[in-house]
């Protein structure tokens, strides 16, 4: 089945970080957020697993001809899943997980990177108001140490955030 539109449950969500057309509000059923350890780097991926008692707050958006090349480089150490009877809209839809190949067990050496997730609560903000942003924290398991890189973002897509929205984060964050 072609995929005309993804599902997008972190720096996606941020549509300051891409140019995808047609964004707009969606939700996924029966998935929760999860971080993930893998050799691939140094840093904890966001990645998602089934949960039937959860349901993600998200966006959706078009992938242009359906070439999807640029988005899976962007989505390197992930594959595509068809997940277009869980999401709120009928268009054929399709999210991004971590393959199974590259899981590895919890490592407090694969940290968090602040940078990465300042970007992720930013969009949820944008998105969802601060209800979005506890969404986000409410629906992510296996927190790793957050490794604080603001001052210099080691995360390619990293963004400014006002003085409001990191004090969101930061509260979320020492609320785990």
């Amino acid at each position: 089945m072609t995929h005309p539109r993804f599902f997008g449950y972190g720096s996606l969500v941020n549509l300051s970080t891409h140019s995808y057309p047609e964004a707009r509000k969606s939700s996924l059923k029966g998935w929760r957020r999860v971080w993930r350890h893998t050799p691939l780097r140094e840093q904890a991926f966001l990645s998602i697993e089934p949960h039937e008692a959860t349901t993600l707050l998200g966006v959706t958006a078009d992938v242009p001809n359906a070439d999807w090349n640029a988005l899976d480089e962007r989505e390197e150490g992930y594959a595509r899943h068809d997940v277009t009877h869980l999401v709120a809209e009928p268009r054929p839809t399709a999210v991004y997980v971590v393959k199974d190949e590259h899981f590895s067990t919890y490592d407090r050496n694969h940290p968090i990177l602040l940078s990465y997730l300042d970007v992720v609560v930013q969009g949820y903000l944008q998105q969802f108001g601060p209800k979005g942003a506890e969404h986000l924290f409410e629906t992510t398991e296996n927190w790793a140490p957050i490794f604080d890189d603001r001052a210099n973002p080691l995360y390619p897509r990293a963004q400014m955030l006002s003085e409001e929205e990191r004090a969101i984060v930061d509260d979320h964050l020492r609320q785990l």
